[in-house]
């Protein structure tokens, strides 16, 4: 998504900040797009260690007094940051006067925004968007084939050592409705067609051109008498305060019997707790789900121990290739920033997104 804002051009060399784990191959990349246009920062021994390909908060680490100076340092001097501050990331406006933009490296930042405030300040945020999508596309059809395909059941005839024949659902023929046709939605929608399903969608936007592979579009109002319709429901819309329990008790008790959720949204998308009770009573066959109401997931959690449940912590859109997205992102952002255009992917404060 790119907004029609016009960045105001520098007249100083900008310098960026690089204030999240970031290899240092992407690091060099950022480098030579900038040249001698920018000064670039990147001081590892001030960040923490990643823990996985694609970490942006790192392991939990304490700086000394003299490792938090040094930082201070370097935040007050960034016109750019890449990635948000995990150090104070609320105070930026405060400890980082000269700040005019970060690059996040996520694409639902509304609610975090929010939470501290930052969506009242003038800085410039642009998001991740679309860097996610493919990835989260494999883990809906995952979910999807899984149930559909009743790997469940297979496990179980492994388990026992007993051979017979049998017969399942697929995909083909099968109706999906996936909420939401942003970037993650649209490559949803993409390979679910592929498959052979009939694919509906919701969009905040109506009138824009179709989606390739949807044949129907759902509008929010008519979101209820959908769902007893529908084969599977995706959500893959942004949380904002039309989203939130947007699949609330009537909704789930609306769904045809014997359909699969999958959420690679927010957990506060779905009444979470009618869900487990829908996945008890097999109202609701399965769920593949990568986010949750309280996240990481409690050790309580019925969830846990649900057999039709697939539980990813919240990682189903990481893979070894993300960082290399998110910085073609930001060097394109950077010629955008400099030339006083638009910036792709801003977020927009009036959507939430």
């Amino acid at each position: 998504m790119t907004t029609n804002t016009m960045t105001t051009v520098p007249t100083t060399k900008p310098v960026i900040v690089i204030s999240s784990p970031l290899e240092s191959e992407q690091v060099a990349r950022i480098r030579a797009a900038c040249g001698d246009r920018a000064e670039v920062i990147h001081e590892p021994d001030l960040l923490p260690t990643p823990r996985y390909a694609g970490d942006h908060n790192g392991a939990k680490w304490n700086m000394t007094s003299d490792q938090l100076a040094r930082w201070a340092a370097l935040r007050a001097k960034a016109d750019i940051l890449f990635d948000f501050d995990l150090v104070d990331a609320a105070n930026m406006p405060t400890n980082a006067p000269r700040l005019r933009w970060v690059q996040a490296t996520s694409a639902g930042i509304g609610e975090f925004l929010k939470r501290t405030g930052l969506d009242q300040s003038d800085i410039i945020f642009t998001t991740a968007s679309g860097v996610h999508a493919r990835p989260l596309a494999e883990f809906a059809m995952l979910g999807m084939l899984h149930f559909f395909r009743d790997v469940p059941g297979l496990e179980r005839i492994k388990a026992a050592k007993h051979w017979e024949r049998y017969t399942v659902r697929g995909l083909d023929g099968a109706r999906v409705l996936i909420v939401g046709l942003g970037s993650v939605g649209r490559a949803i929608a993409d390979d679910a067609a592929h498959f052979g399903m009939d694919v509906w969608g919701t969009r905040r936007s109506q009138g824009a051109e179709m989606p390739r592979g949807v044949t129907r579009l759902v509008a929010h109002s008519e979101i209820r008498e959908a769902l007893s319709q529908v084969d599977a429901l995706v959500l893959a819309c942004p949380l904002t305060e039309d989203t939130r329990l947007l699949i609330d008790l009537p909704e789930i008790s609306a769904l045809k019997p014997g359909a699969v959720i999958v959420n690679v949204s927010r957990g506060q998308v779905i009444n979470e707790a009618g869900l487990i009770e829908a996945l008890k009573s097999g109202h609701v066959r399965g769920a593949a789900l990568d986010v949750f109401e309280v996240e990481p997931l409690p050790a309580d959690s019925p969830m846990w121990d649900l057999p039709n449940v697939i539980i990813s912590p919240h990682s189903a859109s990481t893979v070894a290739a993300e960082n290399g997205r998110i910085v073609d992102i930001f060097i394109d952002n950077f010629e955008r920033f400099l030339a006083g255009k638009p910036l792709r992917n801003q977020f927009e404060r009036n959507r939430g997104y």
